[in-house]
Order: structure tokens, then C-alpha cells, then sequence
């Protein structure tokens, strides 16, 4: 049995591939095709590099409808539907939110409260047009701007692993950052499936719990990695859509599914939504597997469905 680690830095993160099998010189081939189908996907996606498709569609949509490429379209569409299934926790429309917030290229800032409310009128999915027969994107307000940043990374892993798949792997681990990843089969000796651990939102340090996913992708967010303090609290870099506020629910998410697209998406979502949505959301995708972590409490709250844990601080 052959392994092959490999590496790649994209999409602001370090994405990491391990693959097992017979043959390393095949294994190091599909591996090269994945990650470069990752390079290529973020030179697409990017929504800080002008020259991307989607900084296109950002800088004229609002003028006219432009038409984009299928993998686009198709992304753009999925992350319509997820919209509509997290009755609007999830919005890639969050770029003049995140702007105004300062988190674009920084670590966050509170803005003027009509800034806010201002940024909050170029935000939301009901002012896109999607057309499928002409496969165009256009806006119905101006100022608006597509940020992937909470799908992107799921699309570019979930497409590589279609790479590695077509080329006859059978056991591989990819991630991006850690906090996204997909599994191929199961590793060596272990029929059980890729161990993986989830930190502690409050001491990364600690283990929160741990899980094993096989032949699907896990998802994990949490609000803290850009974050400011102010009032006594940490307002981080992942925003309320519907509200136009840094949420203040969930410390942690975790999302356990076959597409790291979708995993990807509803690990965002989950963080904004209430507990009570947080359980139905799981009813809507088959398959779904989900964590939250709460501390509004000052003690970690877990609500697990169908995820299996080993050792939690509290189930």
C-alpha cells in the first residue's frame, strides 16, 4: 500500500490531499489533477481578484443580465435553492454587509447604523435574476456584490473529488483549512471510516468531540476567526443576512453530508439560525448529518442529530 500527501495554498487557506492505493505514480497524477482543478475553480470564484467570472458578474449584473459558465451558473442556482431552504440564513449576496462591517481584507469594525441599514437594501437572493434559459446573472439594485466565500471552498473540494473518483482512487482525504473536507472509501486498516476531531469553539486547545465520515464531506464553522470585541462581546466575520448584524447564536456547526457544497453552505447557515431551525433544517437534505455548539450560557450546549460523537463535553 502506497500513501501520497500533497498540497496546495488557494482560496486563502492550505488544502491538504492524502491518498492511499497500489500505485503512487497514478495516486501523484489524479492528486495534480484535483488540486489544479482547486487553482483553476478559485481563479473563477475569487471575490477579491478583479479579473474572476465572479467579479465580473459583480461589476456589471446591476448594468445588464451577463451570462456565465455552466459550473457558475449551476453553483449560483444551488446556492439559490439553499437560500430558499434556510429561508434566507444563507445568502452569498452578504458582500456589502461584509464591507460595511470591515471584513473585507480586515478584521471588522462597527459601523454607522445607516451604513448598515444601507448595505442591507444591496443585500438578498430576491434581487437576483437568474435566467436558465439564457444562463445570465443580473441585479435589480445596484451596489451589489456575489461573495462565495461560505460555498466556494465545499464547490472547489466537491469537484476535485469527482477528479479523483474518475480516476479509480479509493481511499483519499481532502480538506481545506480543516474546516472543510471529503473522504474517498476509508483509510488503511480502518473499516470504521477518517477519524476526525472538532476543536473546542472556546479553546482550540481542547477537543469538542470527535467523528469518522466515509464516502462523505464534513463541514465545520464558527464565527470567531475575524472578530472584534465591543460591549463586552465578540462580533465575528460571519453575518446575519436577514438582519445585517454578526450572529450571536451558534459558536460552532458542524454538517456531515455527501456534497461538501451543501456542507459548506448549511455549516454557515446554521450559525445564524435559531435552535429551533437549526433541527428542522436537517429534515431537508437526506442524509444530513448535524452539530451545533451553543455558549450562550457559559456552559457548551451540543445539539446533535444523527451525529455520531465520541466523548462530548455534553450531548
Amino acid at each position: 500500500m502506497q500513501t501520497v500527501r500533497m498540497a496546495l495554498n488557494a482560496m486563502a487557506t492550505r488544502f491538504e490531499l492524502l491518498l492511499h492505493g497500489d500505485d503512487a505514480i497514478m495516486l501523484r497524477g489524479a492528486g495534480e489533477e484535483a488540486l489544479a482543478e482547486i487553482k483553476r475553480l478559485e481563479q473563477q470564484l475569487s471575490f477579491y481578484d478583479p479579473t474572476s467570472e465572479i467579479s465580473q458578474v459583480n461589476a456589471n449584473a446591476s448594468k445588464e443580465p451577463v451570462r456565465v459558465t455552466p459550473g457558475l451558473y449551476s453553483l449560483l442556482r444551488k446556492a439559490a435553492d439553499i437560500h430558499d431552504e434556510t429561508h434566507g440564513a444563507f445568502d452569498v449576496t452578504v458582500g456589502p454587509l461584509m464591507r460595511c462591517w470591515g471584513f473585507v481584507r480586515g478584521r471588522g469594525t462597527w459601523p454607522d447604523e445607516h451604513a448598515r441599514k444601507e448595505a442591507l437594501t444591496k443585500t438578498g437572493m430576491d434581487k437576483v435574476v437568474l435566467d436558465d434559459g439564457e444562463r445570465t446573472v443580473a441585479f435589480t439594485q445596484p451596489g451589489m456584490a456575489l461573495d462565495l466565500g461560505a460555498i466556494g471552498k465545499g464547490f472547489a473540494i466537491e469537484e476535485a473529488g469527482m477528479f479523483l473518483r474518475e480516476c479509480g482512487i479509493s481511499s483519499a482525504l481532502l480538506h481545506g483549512g480543516t474546516s472543510t473536507m471529503m473522504a474517498i472509501g476509508t483509510p488503511p486498516h480502518n473499516e470504521d471510516g477518517w477519524p476526525i476531531g472538532i476543536s473546542d469553539p472556546q479553546d482550540d486547545s481542547r477537543m469538542l468531540t470527535s467523528t469518522s465520515i466515509r464516502d462523505e464531506a464534513l463541514a465545520v464553522s464558527a464565527p470567531k476567526g475575524k472578530a472584534f470585541q465591543k460591549d463586552g462581546k465578540a462580533w465575528g466575520h460571519v453575518i446575519d443576512p436577514r438582519k445585517g448584524y454578526p450572529v450571536q447564536g451558534a459558536a460552532l456547526s458542524a454538517v456531515a453530508h455527501s456534497s461538501a457544497t451543501i456542507c459548506d453552505a448549511i455549516s454557515t447557515a446554521l450559525l445564524a439560525m435559531r435552535r429551533t431551525e437549526s433541527k428542522q433544517i436537517q429534515q431537508k437534505f437526506q442524509g444530513m448529518r448535524t452539530l451545533c455548539a451553543y455558549h450562550d450560557t457559559g456552559v457548551t450546549d451540543l445539539v446533535s442529530l444523527e451525529f455520531d460523537l465520541t466523548n462530548p463535553t455534553n450531548q
